[in-house]
């Protein structure tokens, strides 16, 4: 015992002359019988068992007496909300095998489950819950009920002031999400703005672009492949909407609408044998495999691996796509210390890749109803390969402090062979000019903080202290052929490029970004009350060299960005929010298809003001917000082709959403999002008052999932997407028009000698319709037209041994 921190010794001396106590077979039983004045608010990160129960203990004012051995090398997931003492315990220990034993008025002793039972969990209230759920996903297991938010920790989505739904590994399953846009089509606010044959995905949150670059990988940016992010390497993925920067810092593109964590897979205590074969249309064969496994004393190493391997034709003709993947996830998981590393390595070759069409100015929006051939030349492909790994590590300092850091790196090497898609006229006819693209880079990236928890009387803080910092460097080169024609509706197939007519320069790019913040998430009356302040200073370092000459467009600036957020609970199961934030974003660079490609702008601030509301009624969720975000705007201009900034930009909307189980098995996910959005302060005042380009009024997505009574393990399922008409130009005079998509799925679960095998098939696109599903986002430097995704077949077999 001499080994146990002051804090443990305390309730322990205490309680020495009631250790002789501990035989006695009298337990408390876990009724929750609790008087409901007893119940208030509680946050324990997660972490060592040993920590998360002496902090719970402290909170609730009781005494606890722990052996060391008993909790020794466990863990616990940790818990936010309303509880009563005896309810909070039992959710802290749920999985440990250990129960509480009653040693008189508010004291209480650590004791194993006698053998030949379990600890029942009655069905209690948290944070509004009527039923008996897993206390980390919501009911229907489609979305987590906390999520990551880098400086501020793991949180309840009931505890956080802001908009943000984080999904869970099984509805990357179910719905076959073989990438990242596969699976952002579940949420309103997130929109795909490249085709899904394209040679990378690109988003937008709340109208403004969000690029792969930009998506976090365990709270590290720009450590994930680049241009696809395969979905088998993912436990979780947390969506936040709205600027991130006090959260993880300022991104590698500097994307303010909101951000995209992706949360690595881990060895739980049960072992994992899986295999998944699948198949998707035209003829894309491949398989999966998931292994994990923990070993050592108290299960305290653990080894997850995921490997992939597909390849085949797609819908779209002379179209293929193969791509591999191999992630390894290592951790430890000790009474204070916790360690996890992951390496990984994607490769994806796809030939014929589509691009966006951009449209020339004479020329009017071409018809998608009419593009029933891949427009694409034969020769064109994109090759990818991407190498990264991550560190990670937590360390309790002691009961009230945490240390945390990460370290990541990534070495990728791109080659594309391709040709832009500018629609010249009425007829659909285009230039290929045919261009040989090389991309190297390479990354590091590294944050550090410590966490203290602490009270000042009756307030509770939370303070975070972090450093962050992240390097990039990048090499573009390649050539130019010679041009031939074709046509959007009637394709030609020209020569295969074979002698360049023009070397492109050699551009190399430093991009080093450094930051420091400071957080206090202060608590009153019990933690009903919850304000966040916090700031984050950042230093953005920008250079690039042409044929090895120095650019004079680098700079080297800095900011300092404060946000806050403001939380109150107004009931058990209503949560008001509201909050303030600032997002430093990288300069934009012209783009290719401007007269001054490559120039470097300063970087640029965007704000934004939220207000919301969260109600959890237990089976099911229902969310509002209201948002206003404000940024300059940028655009190539249509006379000078000159790319640059042009006014100002303000995206104001509202936010709603829905998931849960309202009904047994009968599962709800989606929302609906307005958006608002409006151009000022233009050059000469042209376009004032004008929308921004491609943002549409309204997403709207509903998917809903049914078990059928009387076929046990029969799942049906599927959804629906709706956006309505964009504009293309800043002028409002071109538009592309509403468009809707259906989903259908089904899956069937069944024991076969006690192996799990899971039947999915799913249908996108069930009417084939073809459509425009984006003009692009407005603050994205090469605008165009993303053609919808085919209707596309998608069947897979998954057998757990």
């Amino acid at each position: 015992m001499s080994a146990v921190p002051a804090l443990r010794l305390r309730p322990l001396l205490k309680l020495s002359l009631l250790l002789s106590l501990s035989a006695s077979p009298l337990f408390v039983p876990v009724s929750y019988a609790e008087d409901t004045a007893s119940r208030r608010s509680y946050q324990v990160p997660a972490g060592s068992l040993s920590a998360a129960l002496t902090r719970f203990a402290g909170l609730s004012g009781v005494n606890l007496s722990v052996d060391p051995a008993l909790v020794s090398g466990r863990t616990s997931s940790g818990l936010s909300g309303e509880y009563g003492v005896e309810e909070g315990f039992a959710r802290l220990l749920q999985g440990s095998g250990l129960q509480l034993q009653a040693m008189g008025e508010q004291a209480y002793m650590l004791v194993p489950v006698p053998e030949g039972s379990h600890l029942e969990l009655a069905p209690t209230s948290i944070l509004g819950t009527t039923g008996l759920y897993d206390g980390d996903t919501y009911a229907g297991g489609q979305v987590a009920r906390r999520g990551s938010q880098g400086l501020l920790g793991t949180r309840d989505f009931m505890e956080t002031p802001f908009s943000m739904t984080t999904y869970t590994q099984d509805t990357v399953k179910n719905q076959q999400a073989r990438t990242l846009g596969d699976l952002i089509a579940n949420d309103p606010s997130v929109r795909a703005t490249n085709p899904a044959g394209g040679r990378f995905e690109q988003f937008t949150i709340r109208g403004f672009s969000l690029f792969n670059s930009d998506v976090a990988y365990n709270g590290l940016y720009g450590v994930l492949p680049t241009y696809t992010i395969d979905m088998e390497m993912a436990d979780r993925v947390d969506i936040f909407k709205g600027p991130t920067q006090l959260i993880n810092g300022i991104s590698p593109r500097g994307s303010v609408g909101g951000g995209i964590n992706v949360v690595p897979k881990r060895a739980t205590d049960k072992d994992i044998t899986s295999f998944t074969g699948s198949w998707a249309s035209d003829s894309q064969a491949g398989g999966a495999v998931d292994v994990g496994r923990r070993f050592g004393e108290d299960n305290q190493f653990g080894l997850r691996f995921n490997g992939v391997k597909q390849s085949g034709d797609t819908e779209w003709d002379h179209q293929s796509v193969d791509r591999e993947m191999a992630v390894l996830g290592l951790d430890f998981r000790g009474e204070r210390l916790r360690l996890s590393t992951d390496i990984g390595h994607t490769e994806r070759d796809t030939d014929a890749p589509q691009e966006r069409v951009q449209v020339a100015a004479a020329a009017p929006v071409p018809s998608a109803n009419a593009v029933r051939r891949n427009y694409a030349q034969s020769w064109s492909k994109a090759s990818t390969n991407d190498t990264f790994g991550t560190v990670n590590a937590e360390y309790d300092l002691s009961d009230a402090v945490m240390l945390y850091g990460g370290v990541g790196a990534r070495k990728s090497n791109h080659d594309f062979l391709r040709h832009a898609v500018s629609v010249a006229d009425a007829a659909g006819n285009f230039t290929v000019q045919p261009r040989y693209f090389t991309r190297d880079e390479n990354v590091r990236t590294a944050t550090g903080g410590v966490r203290n928890w602490f009270h000042t009387g009756p307030v509770s803080h939370e303070v975070n202290l972090a450093a962050s910092y992240f390097y990039m460097d990048f090499t573009n080169g390649g050539a130019r052929y010679a041009t031939a024609q074709s046509n959007l509706y009637n394709p030609v197939q020209t020569p295969t490029p074979s002698t360049a007519t023009r070397q492109d320069a050699k551009v190399y790019t430093e991009n080093a970004f450094s930051g420091l913040a400071l957080s206090d998430t202060l608590g009153f009356f019990d933690d009903r009350l919850l304000l966040t302040l916090g700031a984050r200073w950042q230093r953005v370092k920008v250079d690039d060299w042409t044929n090895d000459v120095k650019g004079k467009t680098g700079y080297d600036e800095e900011k300092v960005s404060p946000s806050g957020g403001l939380l109150f609970k107004a009931t058990d199961k209503l949560s008001l929010y509201a909050n303030y934030m600032e997002g430093l974003s990288q300069g934009k660079i012209a783009p290719s298809t401007s007269r001054n490609e490559n120039q470097i702008f300063p970087p640029f601030i965007s704000r934004q003001v939220e207000v919301g509301a969260k109600y959890d009624a237990g089976a099911v969720a229902l969310t509002a917000a209201v948002f206003r975000i404000r940024q300059p705007a940028y655009e190539t201009n249509a006379t000078t082709r000159l790319f640059g900034p042009n006014g100002k930009r303000q995206n104001q909307g509202l936010e709603l959403s829905v998931f849960g189980e309202p009904l047994k098995g009968v599962r709800l996910l989606g929302g609906v999002m307005y958006t608002d959005s409006e151009l000022t302060d233009t050059t000469n005042g042209t376009y004032d008052g004008n929308r921004a380009p491609a943002t549409p009024k309204y997403n709207v997505n509903l998917g809903a999932e049914w078990d059928v009574p009387g076929l046990e393990g029969l799942t049906l399922s599927s959804r629906g997407l709706y956006s309505s008409s964009q504009y293309l130009d800043a002028s409002n005079v071109k538009q592309i028009d509403a468009w809707t998509r259906l989903d259908v799925g089904a899956r069937y679960g069944f024991k076969v000698d006690d192996k799990r095998i899971t039947l999915r098939a799913n249908v996108e696109n069930v009417a084939d319709r073809r459509y425009w599903s984006s003009a692009g986002a407005s603050d994205d430097s090469e605008p165009g037209l993303t053609l919808s995704t085919p209707r596309t077949y998608l069947l897979s077999a998954t057998i757990d041994f």
